[in-house]
């Protein structure tokens, strides 16, 4: 019911204008915060260390660094683009009035967004790892071999407007409803947080979905040099496998369970004099 009397609210209080681009703002810096300063936390604390994919910890300078500058690109880049795209949002017909959309459609029009995501960031993140771009564009976010949750956003202003038009190509060409576009953005935000938190979990979802990429799958990707690191996919790994783009990986995947079998066979074949 709360949730009920809090849309009321906002409908009834705020234009559509404000809802999807402030409104957008407030609810994009919340959970990407929320969601990432965490792994802040935990970094310095040596919390779940055992789940670390790197050994090596981001210096407290080098994290205040990330933030300021996060704070910085956000307001002058991020809040922009949300006010700029507003009316080819409404155009295609965004609304934020009741009735709301079914689950049906939600979840169908949610999927569709991370597929189209996932192709334009595809091609998009192999361009930025050219040799020029790479340079002058890239190289910004990936200053952080270590990378952390909020690392994820952490990049030059035109791959940032970049970025922004991977994640909103596909509700501005479909009118969404407010509810929709605000949990596509919060799953693309987590999503990302995640795959740059630095830590693999027992509980990842890698581990359950195969074709889910997560944080060990890209964590690879910041550890190696711009021209051999592959793994350029977003969500989803499907378009790295077919262009075979993540054969390092998963090579260095099968070297490390060999390994591990090997080991742990050794430890169950009692040793003879």
């Amino acid at each position: 019911m709360c949730a009920v009397h809090l849309g009321l609210y906002l409908i009834n209080n705020f234009t559509d204008f404000q809802l999807a681009s402030i409104g957008s703002f407030v609810i994009h810096e919340s959970v990407f915060f929320l969601s990432g300063l965490p792994f802040i936390v935990m970094e310095r604390l040596g919390y779940q260390q055992k789940y670390k994919i790197q050994g090596k910890v981001n210096s407290v300078a080098a994290q205040e660094k990330c933030v300021m500058k996060l704070l910085l690109y956000h307001i002058c880049v991020n809040l922009p683009l949300m006010i700029g795209s507003y009316p080819v949002f409404k155009y295609m017909g965004f609304t934020s009035q009741l009735p709301l959309p079914s689950w049906n459609v939600v979840c169908f029009q949610i999927l569709s967004y991370f597929i189209l995501e996932d192709f334009i960031f595809y091609w998009g993140h192999r361009i930025l790892h050219t040799k020029w771009l790479y340079k002058h564009v890239h190289s910004v976010h990936h200053e952080y071999a270590t990378p952390f949750g909020l690392t994820s956003e952490y990049a030059h202003p035109a791959e940032i407007l970049f970025l922004g038009f991977a994640t909103i190509f596909g509700p501005a060409i479909t009118g969404p409803h407010l509810l929709t576009l605000w949990l596509w953005m919060s799953l693309r935000v987590i999503e990302t947080v995640e795959a740059h938190c630095g830590y693999d979990f027992p509980w990842s979802l890698s581990r359950y979905l195969p074709i889910y990429g997560g944080a060990d799958f890209h964590d690879y990707h910041h550890r190696l040099l711009y021209t051999k690191s592959g793994n350029y996919s977003s969500t989803f790994t499907y378009m790295d496998w077919i262009f075979g783009t993540d054969k390092g990986y998963r090579k260095l995947k099968a070297l490390k369970a060999a390994e591990h079998q090997y080991d742990y066979v050794e430890e169950k074949v009692p040793k003879t004099d």
